[in-house]
């Protein structure tokens, strides 16, 4: 990547607003945006100190053409998001004063951004660490104050903050190791090995404890994936739009109305939960349907948590069977709908055989509902109140790269008990400190890093 030019963005989202942010960043930020502004008062950008903000205009020169009337920010490096001079051009909220601007922008000698490149540069230039970065997109995208927290707690540097002293244990580990093969004449003692496992399993500790919170912090990053599923008629889309308090699916009593799955979020507790409301599972030779159905199956296979739905108001039928034993091995509430209907004598021990969490539920009343939302809560974030004050790992690459470096401290305790070479004892722990490293940014490539921020947006 080239550090040494300057980028430009629309940083605000695209359509209507009473603001559109124009951001720049380099070594000639202030050079282009001067080239630009007109003050009211003949003031140039160069004049202006740092962190503040100046009203003008944007002109084509070219034209003399008024573009839009603005305020613009100035930030000079170091003290600015990415260690370099930053000017924001505050501009009317709509397509065509922005687009204008950034045009103008490019034609002065700025680039267009790529996605994440202002982020890319706040990690290159050493702001930030990687971690770090990522939790900019995690604020980004949070859909819940719980998300939020989150992904601020490891903006500021938790995670960072105990990944580092991890690898600075590890560190003095293998100082201490490959000093021993630099001067094969000082064999390590009985007692320096007793030593070096022990500090190796507290350090093992430290990475279980980071593994076990990712099963459930994992969900406020990602959401939670409910999928509703059931045969024809049995409530599904009154179930939906009960929980989310409008009327998003369409009900009637049709069999077979939903062909499509629907998608919507619904905040639990702080956990963002994506509840899909499926077509009913049944016997069909309507194209359209089979296709919905084919579609239930997989949203029902992909999903976390399935919330199978039985009709209340009659005794549980084949269709309902089948539908059950598509649920096996899977996280699963089973609710019982129309409970202001119920025909008493249901069996409930066979549907005790495919999971121990049974709900009775009206949708059209609103009765169960607070304790259905509850008991999608529980079934995935079970421990969540002991939990949330530590560190939480919620991204994926997180935790790959700690379970590798859990393997290689493993590998290498056992390569101590079994006196392998140090050469090989020295390799399992450098394995771990360079996997913790990955995590960070002290150890990382070209693809690691076009992987991350090709998902953020451009302008961040």
């Amino acid at each position: 990547m080239i550090l040494d030019d300057t980028i430009a963005a629309v940083s605000t989202p695209p359509g209507e607003g009473g603001i559109g942010i124009v951001r720049l960043t380099g070594k000639d930020a202030i050079k282009i945006a001067d080239r630009l502004f007109n003050s009211s008062k003949g003031k140039t950008l160069f004049d202006s100190a740092s962190h503040r903000i100046i009203y003008g205009f944007i002109k084509d020169s070219s034209t003399g053409e008024t573009v839009d009337e603005v305020l613009v920010s100035i930030m000079r490096s170091p003290n600015t998001y990415t260690r370099e001079d930053i000017v924001e051009i505050n501009c009317h909220g709509g397509m065509s004063p922005l687009r204008n601007v950034l045009e103008l922008a490019v034609k002065h000698g700025a680039r267009l951004a790529e996605p994440g490149e202002f982020t890319k540069r706040a990690f290159l230039n050493g702001r930030i660490d990687l971690s770090e970065a990522e939790a900019v997109l995690d604020l980004i995208r949070a859909k819940t104050d719980e998300s939020r927290r989150i992904a601020l707690e490891q903006l500021r540097g938790r995670l960072s903050e105990k990944i580092l002293n991890l690898r600075e244990q590890l560190t003095k580990i293998c100082v201490f190791i490959e000093a021993c093969i630099d001067f094969p004449e000082e064999d390590i003692e009985l007692a320096s090995k007793k030593e070096i496992i022990e500090s190796a399993e507290t350090i093992l500790k430290e990475l279980a404890s980071l593994l076990k919170s990712y099963d459930e912090g994992r969900f406020f990053r990602e959401g939670l994936a409910a999928a509703i599923v059931g045969k024809p008629n049995v409530g599904k889309s009154s179930l939906l739009n009960a929980l989310l308090q409008k009327d998003r699916a369409i009900v009637t009593d049709t069999p077979g109305t939903t062909r499509d799955t629907i998608e919507e979020y619904l905040n639990i507790n702080g956990l963002p939960l994506r509840i899909i409301d499926t077509a009913g599972i049944r016997e069909s030779h309507d194209m359209a349907e089979k296709e919905g159905i084919k579609r239930s199956i997989r949203a029902m296979e992909d999903a976390d948590l399935v919330i199978a739905v039985i009709d209340g108001s009659e005794p549980l039928k084949d269709e309902d069977i089948e539908v059950l034993g598509k649920t096996r091995g899977k996280n699963t509430i089973i609710v019982i709908n129309k409970s202001d209907l119920l025909v008493h004598g249901k069996t409930a021990s066979q549907l005790a055989t495919y999971t121990s969490t049974i709900l009775e539920v009206s949708a059209t009343r609103g009765d169960g509902l607070e304790k259905l939302k509850e008991s999608i809560f529980r079934s995935s974030v079970k421990n969540w109140e002991e939990q949330k004050e530590g560190v939480i790992v919620t991204n994926l690459r997180h935790k790959i790269a700690i379970q590798a470096a859990y393997d290689s401290l493993k590998d290498a305790i056992k390569a101590i008990e079994t006196d392998k070479p140090l050469e090989i004892i020295a390799i399992e722990f450098r394995d771990a400190l360079d996997r913790l490293g990955e995590i960070v940014g002290a150890v990382t490539t070209d693809d690691i890093l076009n992987r991350i921020f090709s998902d953020f947006c451009i302008g961040k």
